[in-house]
């Protein structure tokens, strides 16, 4: 069993913040993500055609100094650039994809994707992490996941899970819908809190994306909720009519169509700190769930959870 100092699991945008604070600081940790690849939420679908869909977060906006400093690089570095949406607010998407900002973060950091986490459990030097790929041990361990998948890991016995159990989020169903070019394509994004789609989008018509008219469709968290666990093929054929509706469109004339389940999208009531930390001060958790439904919060989260490892030294 190999043992490493600082771990992380969950190479999101909290995750890729912790670690690139710890790593600015001359320390090296290593993150375990179960997914093929970094940003958790801030993620891109490719599909057949070269289509590309940002089915999770749509866009990305900072109000801290430190983290408009942030995106102002990842532009600089041709990897996000403003949409014009018509929104007040600049709104940040990655270049091709939303993805493109985490990758952008995870440069130069140690990553290890693919890797699905089982349980973490205390021990006399720090923390054993056991995955699908083996066991490790680090002397200080940071989950930068979910809530509910946190207290998953860690079990009811821990209290920090029972701290963690007063967040509750949301699910968010998505639907990606591709039509023939030269489709009428009515407004580039929409947002109606009382609609069953609260959230649409023209996905094609952000920055440096290419091909037909695509849309990106978030289903509201009633909505979600009520067809969680119907299977994606029924959840795109439910949720298709719902936006062809709203765009004047013909179903039938859908070149693509696919649906995404996302089981813990939106902070309804977050923790109202940056991070959780356990007794011992040997573990943190953090993310967007910390402090709000807002990208931004996760980058504040995994950041506090850095300069909290480093005074601890």
């Amino acid at each position: 069993m190999a043992d490493m100092k600082i771990a992380i699991i969950g190479a999101g945008l909290a995750g890729l913040a912790c670690a690139r604070a710890l790593q600015e600081a001359g320390h090296s940790p290593v993150l375990f993500d179960k997914s093929r690849g970094v940003g958790g939420r801030l993620s891109t679908r490719r599909a057949e055609g070269g289509l590309r869909f940002d089915h999770g977060a749509q866009f990305v906006t900072a109000r801290m100094p430190s983290f408009s400093a942030i995106l102002d690089k990842a532009q600089l570095a041709g990897r996000a650039a403003r949409w014009d949406d018509g929104a007040p607010e600049p709104h940040i998407v990655g270049t091709p994809g939303m993805s493109s900002i985490a990758k952008h973060l995870a440069a130069g950091l140690d990553i290890w994707l693919g890797v699905t986490t089982k349980a973490v459990s205390a021990t006399s030097e720090g923390w054993r992490i056991d995955t699908d790929r083996g066991s490790w041990s680090c002397r200080r361990l940071v989950l930068a996941v979910p809530a509910p998948q946190a207290m998953r890991l860690l079990g009811d016995a821990v209290p920090l899970a029972r701290d963690i159990s007063a967040v509750k989020m949301a699910p968010c169903l998505a639907l990606m819908a591709s039509f023939a070019a030269g489709t009428p394509t009515p407004f580039r994004s929409r947002r109606d809190p009382d609609d069953a789609l609260d959230w649409i989008a023209l996905n094609s018509s952000k920055p440096d994306r290419d091909g037909p008219p695509s849309w990106i469709a978030h289903a509201a968290p009633a909505w979600s909720q009520a067809h969680l666990e119907h299977p994606r093929e029924e959840i795109a054929t439910l949720m298709l009519p719902l936006l062809c509706e709203r765009l004047g469109l013909d179903p039938t004339s859908a070149h693509h169509v696919a649906a995404h389940r996302w089981r813990h999208a939106r902070v309804t009531t977050p923790l109202g700190a940056p991070f959780a930390r356990s007794q011992a001060g040997t573990l943190n958790a953090g993310g967007d769930w910390c402090l709000g439904a807002r990208a931004e919060c996760a980058w504040e989260s995994g950041t506090a959870i850095a300069r909290d490892v480093l005074d601890d030294g």
